[in-house]
């Protein structure tokens, strides 16, 4: 195994920032993973995980041993005529696996079509899009201990799944290192197509008994509409979570904001779209030198080239006291800052 020192991480970074790291190694095995935490050599060096970095704002070198989790494969564990368990490992880019499994015919993933990242890093965030998060398919979920180099399981409850939460940006942040997800998908899927733009694109398409390509295809449309292409504007897509409030403080809300949307949780709580918020401050299309508010989507910070992860940083934290003022709503980022 090679590591390397002084990497720039440009590549490793959907912002296209640079950082770099002190040194770096690509781990292809879990039992590759586990020699580079038991060498002696490396054993007290602060370690720092880094999958597809779709989800991450680097805002300084980062002064450790950076491992990059490059595990693929994808393995039939179990099959009926129902359902199918499929083996994935943790480097496997995500998009490539929904697509694996739209070929296939397996549903489950195909409203989650086209979201940047690795499969390691989606049970980490709970990736979710357009009615559907990741923690309704995964079985569970194989990483090693950074500290033992032990392997562990974690079942779906372990995960402690929450919106955009796991236990690994919890109680477990930064001990493991996530070598792979197993997944259950249906071979006789039920499609969730309920929300307005999925619906009105699939029309469009002329799908009146749509399909799970046919969905896929839909939300890759929605997606490309609204979103930069990260290889073509640096981004990391939502920056910020959408805020779910007490359902009081929305009313209350309303009545100053009467358009205003939101979206029932259950009795006690709302959420409101953070994009909109942050429109209505008047951060849209924003731009500072290099940097600033996606033109079309308020809700993404977008690196126009030779930005800094710093400036970002800013940004970010502007608009999150901006919105408070107006709104006296406190937005959380979903991207990871370090």
């Amino acid at each position: 195994m090679l590591v390397q020192s002084n990497v720039s991480l440009r590549h490793l970074n959907t912002f296209g920032l640079d950082a770099d790291a002190r040194f770096f190694i690509n781990v292809h095995s879990v039992d590759e993973l586990a020699a580079i935490l038991h060498d002696p050599e490396w054993k007290n060096t602060p370690k720092f995980i880094l999958g597809g970095g779709s989800n991450i704002l680097l805002t300084r070198d980062i002064e450790a041993l950076v491992i990059h989790p490059a595990i693929v494969g994808i393995t039939v564990v179990e099959e009926n005529e129902e359902t199918v368990v499929l083996a994935v490992g943790a480097g496997e880019v995500w998009h490539d696996f929904v697509m694996h499994c739209v070929d296939k015919g397996y549903g489950g993933v195909e409203n989650l079509s086209l979201i940047p990242g690795t499969v390691g890093a989606a049970p980490m965030q709970n990736i979710g899009a357009y009615g559907v998060e990741v923690k309704s398919v995964i079985e569970c979920v194989e990483a090693v201990d950074i500290e033992s180099g032990e392997k562990r399981i974690f079942s779906n409850e372990e995960c402690q799944f929450g919106y955009r939460e796991s236990v690994f940006k919890k109680s477990l942040k930064d001990k493991y290192v996530i070598t792979g997800a197993t997944f259950r998908l249906n071979k006789k899927p039920v499609l969730n197509a309920a929300y307005g733009d999925v619906q009105k694109t699939l029309r469009e398409m002329g799908a009146e008994i749509p399909t799970i390509r046919d969905v896929s295809e839909a939300i890759m449309q929605i997606r490309r509409s609204k979103l930069p292409d990260p290889a073509e504007i640096g981004n990391a897509g939502s920056f910020f979570k959408n805020p779910e409030i007490p359902v009081a403080q929305f009313a209350h809300l309303r009545e100053l904001f009467p358009e205003i949307p939101g979206y029932p949780v259950d009795a006690e709580t709302t959420k409101v779209p953070a994009g909109w918020l942050i429109e209505r401050a008047g951060w849209k299309g924003y731009r500072e030198d290099d940097i600033g508010v996606h033109a079309r989507q308020a809700l993404v910070l977008v690196n126009y080239g030779g930005g800094s992860g710093a400036k970002i940083k800013a940004l970010s934290e502007k608009i999150r006291e901006s919105v408070n003022k107006k709104f006296g709503i406190t937005l959380n980022v979903e991207v990871n800052i370090h």
